[in-house]
């Protein structure tokens, strides 16, 4: 039997790899392409942040708008990777913007049926079912739960 001192010499993938072909998956302008695309998909306006699910980092937001007060919070009309989720409707009673699509007690966020509050549907990220936020009744994004990053 050959002792590992004796066995031919591995050959390792480095030595393998001719570096002085292009990689077939590198693209030098890939930044530049991914700024176009995201030039053509806001049509000129501009956003506060791009918004990501905090479990998986899924892209949700890329055009918001930050709440004037509570920094933490934003608002869209326009989303991807989410899902409203219609079998359930939250009532929002007179409570501060800060706890709307945070889990609060039941005294904070009813079930539907009190006639003073506003509809709400939560909004969760379609890869992982997080709740991200809420959808309200005039068909905007309120997202709470999420990761911002500049735009």
């Amino acid at each position: 039997m050959d002792s590992p001192a004796n066995s031919q010499k591995t050959v390792s993938d480095d030595e393998e790899i001719d570096y002085s072909i292009k990689p077939e998956f590198y693209d030098s302008d890939l930044d530049v392409k991914d700024e176009l695309w995201m030039v053509k998909k806001r049509d000129g306006r501009t956003s506060d942040a791009v918004l990501s699910c905090p479990a998986c980092f899924t892209t949700v937001c890329l055009e918001c708008q930050r709440h004037e007060q509570y920094v933490t919070q934003y608002r869209a009309v326009f989303v991807v990777n989410c899902k409203v989720d219609e079998n359930r409707v939250l009532q929002h009673n007179s409570t501060p913007p800060s706890i709307v699509g945070k889990r609060t007690r039941d005294s904070e966020k009813q079930e539907a049926g009190s006639a003073d509050g506003e509809r709400l549907n939560p909004v969760v990220c379609s890869t992982c079912s997080t709740e991200i936020g809420v959808f309200d009744s005039e068909e905007i994004y309120h997202f709470s739960n999420v990761i911002p990053s500049e735009p």
